[in-house]
């Protein structure tokens, strides 16, 4: 077929649909909107990676100087083991702090929610921290369809106003710009799912954190109170394996027979 068109001099019909053709007639309005959900697929990949990262370090952090910190003479010396600007040292930091100003009170109730209070308030700028950016995330799942969708409106609705003038409603007029609209859409659902996923996997980690923070909040709390008595009881490390072959017990002489 295409042989006998070429044959008869006519010209091979040029696809004028496509992702570019659709911006080049959207015009600064979809050049614009097209930017918007670039900045915001770019936001959420960098959210995502740095929160990652920096998750890693807090957890890892404290699965390896755990043990290291409790089993230090003082809690003074096991704030050592920790980085001078990681969570777990500013929490220590904090309730060193906080347990001096408590024993300048007379009442011992007060001087327990006094630390009690500083150690929470000391959680709570650790998580919020943490917790910094993921309203972006939430942001970008929740507005992201909608910005694509915006760039749909607007360009089913040049199409239409092309048709108008046009004075043609077949379905070559309808069919190509009403498909190079529906890019917009597909884009904005293209950077909502990512965003929605990392929101929902950072504060399932988030979570994670927060418990551990509290559990050592608590065991913290507790040693400052009885002046290093009480510690937390920590997991005994795994025996070693025993052999795959252990030697064959003796067996006893027996008498010989008369």
């Amino acid at each position: 077929m295409l042989i006998e068109i070429l044959a008869a001099g006519a010209e091979v019909p040029v696809n004028e649909f496509g992702f570019m053709e659709a911006m080049e007639q959207g015009g600064p309005v979809a050049w614009s909107i097209l930017a918007v959900l670039v900045i915001q697929s770019v936001g959420s990949f960098y959210i995502l990676f740095t929160k990652i990262f920096e998750q890693n370090k807090v957890m890892k952090e404290y699965r390896a100087n755990r043990a290291a910190f409790w089993n230090a003479p003082s809690i003074k010396d096991g704030a050592s083991k920790f980085d001078k600007n990681s969570a777990w040292r500013q929490l220590v930091d904090d309730g060193i702090r906080a347990g001096h100003e408590a024993e300048k009170m007379h009442d011992s109730l007060e001087s327990h929610d006094w630390l009690h209070g500083t150690l929470s308030r000391s959680e709570s700028a650790i998580m919020a921290k943490l917790n910094g950016g993921l309203p972006f995330l939430a942001t970008v799942g929740a507005t992201a369809p909608f910005v694509g969708l915006l760039g749909t409106v607007i360009g089913i609705y040049r199409a239409l106003i092309n048709i108008g003038i046009e004075g043609s409603a077949s379905i070559d007029k309808v069919a190509g710009p009403v498909g190079e609209a529906l890019i917009m859409t597909a884009i904005g659902l293209l950077v909502a799912v990512p965003a929605v996923f990392a929101y929902n996997y950072l504060m399932s980690r988030n979570r994670r954190i927060q418990s551990m923070l509290s559990g050592f909040s608590t065991d913290l709390q507790a040693n400052i109170t009885s002046n290093g008595q009480v510690k937390p009881a920590l997991r005994a490390a795994a025996p070693a394996k025993a052999a795959k072959t252990a030697p064959a017990a003796a067996k006893p002489a027996t008498a010989p027979k008369a």
